[in-house]
């Protein structure tokens, strides 16, 4: 049974005229007497007697209606359960090592600002569909090009070399990297020794060669062990510069083009709750690039 006809059949019953049924519902009065009369038909028995006064209820009507009237007290009830739960919950997506490295520490001062949002992290590797997903927003790090989003810039990126505090006090120049052991990220295309020394404008060298992993923080958690050096870059590895348990060992930082971006679904306005996250964002960001200003520039 179709649950139009049951919505109208509720509407008259409840509002006592076709008119004001059609209002309720924001259809015509004569779309109403259709559904009426469809669901009568369905059911095998008239739910209204038809008189000069309009649609009264039959007695087998008078039944019926308070019981659907309690089901869809029920269904409204459920429906708005979901649209206050909906309200409430803020779905974040991002990337794993971001989410592990920065986001998920820095997620109580969200929480402290805005205690009544709770965030949800959805960390995947993958580019969510922002428009048909129930993903609020995303954070991405690339070019900020992707297709079906309207991308912001929230902090570029610059790559250095970082080390375990006790390795990094051997390293004193770029040819010192030769005698280290390079733990790479086989994911990345964007972050190569090759493109960094060529974007930092310096003669390379060739580091020895060691594991190579699928995953960002394999090699920061790789270095910090002290198995090696690695590529990285700002937010991947503040804690760690923070605390002590990596160093920056070479003045050297090169731009290679990539930052991280906030991206929601293209064309649509953002909700309060993620103008607000993406402002707090924008300030924890602006505070973990003013810690890394004591690195000098290229």
């Amino acid at each position: 049974m179709h649950l139009n006809g049951l919505r109208a059949v509720e509407a008259v019953a409840r509002t006592g005229s076709l008119q004001a049924a059609a209002d309720e519902l924001g259809v015509s009065a004569s779309a109403v007497s259709q559904q009426v009369n469809r669901t009568e038909k369905q059911i095998g028995r008239a739910l209204f007697r038809r008189t000069s006064r309009g649609l009264v209820p039959t007695d087998a009507g008078i039944a019926f209606f308070a019981r659907l009237s309690a089901g869809f007290r029920e269904l409204d009830a459920a429906v708005g359960r979901v649209r206050e739960a909906s309200a409430d919950t803020l779905v974040v997506s991002v990337a794993p090592a971001f989410a592990t490295k920065w986001l998920v520490p820095r997620l109580r001062f969200h929480f402290d600002r805005h205690p009544d949002v709770l965030v949800r992290v959805d960390a995947t590797g993958r580019l969510v569909d922002l428009a048909g997903s129930d993903v609020d927003v995303a954070i991405r790090m690339g070019d900020g090009h992707w297709p079906g989003v309207d991308a912001e810039l929230l902090l570029p990126q610059q790559v250095f070399v970082v080390a375990a505090a006790a390795k990094a006090e051997r390293i004193r120049t770029v040819d010192d990297l030769a005698r280290e052991t390079s733990i790479d990220d086989d994911s990345s295309r964007m972050v190569t020794w090759e493109r960094w020394f060529e974007a930092a404008g310096i003669e390379p060298v060739r580091p020895l060669q060691g594991a190579r992993l699928n995953d960002p923080l394999l090699c920061i958690d790789t270095v910090i062990a002290g198995q090696g050096i690695t590529l990285a870059w700002q937010l991947i590895c503040a804690d760690a510069l923070a605390d002590g348990r990596l160093a920056a060992p070479l003045p050297i930082k090169a731009d290679l083009g990539f930052g991280f971006y906030v991206c929601t679904a293209a064309g649509e306005r953002p909700s309060r709750k993620v103008r607000d996250f993406i402002a707090w964002i924008r300030e924890e960001m602006v505070e973990t690039a003013r810690l890394h200003a004591r690195l000098p520039a290229t």
